[in-house]
């Protein structure tokens, strides 16, 4: 490269101007930030020309179907040349085509609102909650439940339904009424009991939250379908069942964050189909394009929809929202092919091929490294919790979180871990490699874990 192509150029520019996400820029004074340059099936390489299994699909769980894909590609450059762009208040081709093709993935679900990131697919199914509280309860079913430890984003209303109290500090006060339920981690548990029991008595605390707060004020519960960076947390036994009935049962809107788990990170299209829940919002938006094009979406029933068809003349009653970038057709586009090789490929089974070699290999490294106290996961995305000491499993620091990341990183392997989010419990490592993950990539990535546990923990 030359001129402006110059990666010293390139990297002299990121350091001048670029403000990086969840960075502290203080030690870029004396070294340069990491700039990634290319990206090949599951493999990266940085400005210096080392070669990186990238371990957690883009750092933040997103790059489902890996690196290089030129036919993604392709469809995007297509569709934005013949139409790239068109307000969301109508139509465009891939836009219907793939609204239609996502709908045949969850049965029960039925319309597709588009937008461009996560947290603003959650910030639209808010909004609809608290619209239909006073359309059809007066007004009075606004307050909106949220998990500790769950995440739904980073704007201000999404933060004030995060349960990761570090990520929320300096920047309150929160919105209103919205109320948080306990989490539901076994290894963690609340009550001294175990499995189906544990599951069935976490369920009741959000009940129990219910009826505090009064039913009739309560308009939904929203849950991440397994909880993402507060610990990779799979739901217990009969978790799922129960909390389905206990929002039945109050007239309570359910509201799954698929934004991690959605479109085959678990194993399949979505994280809550492996429980037989029937949700009234789902939103979504990583893995749904593989970060090709940014698109999200919130997704809802028919049941949800109809309730905002009324007369014309009232110009108050429709969903009164627009998501400017949500009208781009690149997304819709990439998102097309995204799923045609995911079911081309088989990678949904992959996913889960992959997945139980992972969690068998974290599990055999507990043999050998105390200091891993818990592994647990559901298909590509799995977690392993390091205390340092079994018996009262305190946690490692964060500190400690960060030097085992480091050597993997020396090792040539980029994993993830929980971090400045719960106070105390930043101790979990995240993996989540690409769905199209071989054997032979898991095990370089649980080999790489062996020898930095060894390096920081001895």
């Amino acid at each position: 490269m030359d001129g402006n192509n110059d990666i010293s150029h390139v990297v002299k520019a990121d350091k001048a101007h670029v403000w990086h996400h969840l960075t502290q820029h203080k030690p870029y004074e004396v070294s340069d930030p990491r700039v990634i340059v290319e990206g090949q099936g599951i493999h990266v390489w940085d400005q210096h020309g080392k070669r990186f299994l990238d371990a957690v699909s883009g750092a933040v769980w997103t790059v489902n179907v890996g690196y290089g894909r030129a036919e993604i590609g392709d469809a995007i450059r297509d569709a934005v040349i013949k139409m790239n762009y068109f307000a969301g208040s109508a139509g465009t081709i891939p836009g219907a085509l793939f609204a239609e093709r996502l709908i045949e993935k969850m049965p029960g679900m039925s319309r597709v609102y588009y937008c461009n990131s996560g947290s603003e697919a959650n910030e639209k199914a808010f909004k609809l909650v608290r619209q239909i509280a006073h359309k059809k309860y007066g007004g009075k079913k606004t307050k909106i439940l949220y998990r500790d430890r769950d995440y739904h984003g980073g704007t201000l209303a999404t933060m004030s339904a995060g349960g990761q109290d570090q990520r929320n500090m300096q920047y309150g006060p929160m919105a209103p009424d919205f109320i948080r339920v306990p989490h539901c981690l076994e290894y963690r548990a609340q009550w001294d009991l175990t499995g189906a029991a544990y599951g069935k008595r976490a369920a009741e605390a959000i009940e129990e939250v219910i009826l505090r707060e009064g039913p009739e004020t309560v308009g939904a519960l929203c849950l991440e379908p397994v909880t993402a960076g507060g610990g990779v947390i799979t739901p217990p036994e009969g978790y799922w069942e129960a909390v389905q009935a206990i929002c039945k049962k109050y007239d309570i809107l359910l509201h799954i964050d698929e934004v991690v788990c959605g479109i085959g990170r678990t194993g399949t299209w979505f994280g809550y189909q492996h429980y037989g829940i029937k949700p009234d919002f789902v939103t979504m938006a990583k893995g749904v394009a593989s970060g090709y094009a940014a698109i999200a979406c919130c997704v809802t029933t028919e049941e949800i929809f109809e309730m905002f068809k009324d007369d014309p003349s009232d110009i108050l009653n429709h969903f009164r929202d627009i998501s400017t970038f949500g009208g781009c057709t690149a997304g819709p586009a990439a998102a097309l092919v995204n799923m045609d090789i995911i079911e081309r490929e088989g990678l949904l089974q992959n996913t889960v091929d992959r997945g139980h070699q992972m969690i068998a290999n974290l599990t055999a490294l507990m043999a050998k490294h105390y200091v891993i106290g818990d592994v647990r996961g559901k298909g590509l995305f799995c977690g392993a919790e390091l205390v340092s000491d079994r018996t009262s499993k305190t946690p490692v620091s964060e500190k400690d979180i960060g030097a085992v990341v480091a050597e993997c990183s020396k090792e040539g392997v980029i994993i993830g871990a929980s971090n400045r989010s719960i106070p105390g419990f930043n101790n979990t490592l995240c993996f989540a490699p690409a769905l199209i993950a071989t054997p032979e990539n898991i095990d370089e990535i649980t080999n790489a874990v062996d020898i930095a546990l060894g390096r920081v923990f001895g």
